[in-house]
């Protein structure tokens, strides 16, 4: 029924936003890894609510418990069943949503699929959801880290302030320095400043984060139906509040010509690795297969849905009315999303692995 992700290391989800909890359960985790509770955590508090005036000022801990699948500190190969519990819900917020269909949101469909819909903050359509794909994503790098394979992912646009499309010009380790998870300190600044504004005034902006993925080994993917591409784009197409993927050059490309884009091969000075590309248009990845450059990918998110100003939409009957939104809504959802496109790149990335022949962890 659309709940369940990947193939050899899958993760399945379940909990709605004003319910009981969050949670999951991931299964194909090689054993013997070290799971390392801090980590899983610390990836969890970059994507929680109330973490800066950015953001919705909903507060909860977000705080994972694991309910099976390790043993003393390490996995086991079994399934590793999870949930995050829901805290800090104000439900009556949405009371005066129960008979309408807010605009750009999951409500209409919802409804009209299944005949019934949890009007509470979405449901299960909520980006409170993707507190499980960052539970798996983080027991995915675990994994990828004894690989050598880092995944860092960076908010490079907000509105019409953006950074240029070439990741090298900046320093990645900067990115967590600023609560727009930026790596350029100027450039967020302008983005929070443009971020506050747009709060101030009820309204919601949009973005783009890019990804950047390194020490991916050439051979993951598959050259038909399962391209590696087309996997990521599948991940990152599937997160709320996402309208686009692009990967290598992208939509950029176009405007230029094969002699330009090209990615000539040369010979490497790593013996790991004895043929290089002399650049990489190609985004790491050929023929649906990775070529061992670093792959890096931009996902563009839409302005929020939620607007706390009055919209003109209808009721159930199909009446037309107004409304104002009430709560607590992230008036651009980008700094919290960073984690959540790592997330689902390392989950891509380490099913990738296990589904290789050529690889074994």
């Amino acid at each position: 029924m659309g709940n369940t992700f990947g193939q050899q290391f899958t993760l399945t989800t379940f909990g709605e936003s004003h319910g009981a909890a969050i949670g999951g359960v991931v299964d194909g985790m090689p054993a013997g890894i070290e799971i390392d509770m801090d980590f899983i955590q610390s990836e969890l508090n970059r994507r929680r609510p109330g973490q800066s005036k950015l953001t919705t000022s909903r507060q909860e801990p977000d705080q994972v418990e694991l309910l099976s699948g390790v043993f003393e500190g390490r996995s086991t190969g079994c399934p590793i069943g999870f949930i995050v519990r829901n805290q800090n819900q104000h439900s009556q917020d949405y009371e005066n949503l129960r008979p309408l269909f807010r605009p750009s949101h999951a409500d209409f469909t919802y409804d009209y699929k299944y005949g019934t819909r949890d009007h509470r903050g979405g449901g299960r359509s909520s980006a409170r959801i993707t507190i499980s794909r960052v539970v798996a994503g983080a027991l995915a790098k675990l994994v990828l880290r004894q690989q050598g394979i880092t995944i860092q992912a960076y908010t490079s646009q907000v509105g019409t302030i953006a950074l240029e499309r070439d990741y090298h010009l900046y320093d990645l380790s900067q990115t967590e320095t600023n609560a727009v998870r930026c790596p350029d300190a100027e450039k967020a600044a302008q983005m929070a400043s443009l971020i506050e504004q747009v709060k101030s005034e009820g309204d919601t902006i949009g973005g783009v984060i890019t990804c950047v993925v390194k020490g991916c080994p050439p051979g993951l993917g598959e050259p038909e139906f399962s391209k590696l591409h087309a996997l990521l784009g599948s991940a990152m197409l599937s997160i709320n509040a996402v309208k686009g993927f692009e990967y290598g050059e992208g939509f950029a490309g176009v405007s230029q010509r094969g002699s330009q884009q090209n990615d000539i091969f040369r010979p490497s000075a790593d013996p790991s690795l004895p043929i290089t590309t002399a650049t990489n248009h190609s985004g790491g990845i050929q023929g649906g297969i990775s070529n061992g450059q670093d792959i890096y990918f931009r996902v563009a998110f839409k302005p929020v849905a939620t607007l706390l100003k009055e919209q003109l939409t209808v009721d159930k009957e199909g009446h037309a009315t107004t409304f104002i939104a009430h709560g607590r809504h992230d008036p651009c959802v980008l700094p919290r999303a960073v984690p959540v496109v790592e997330a689902m790149a390392a989950i891509v990335i380490l099913d990738s692995l296990l589904c290789s022949k050529t690889y074994k962890i």
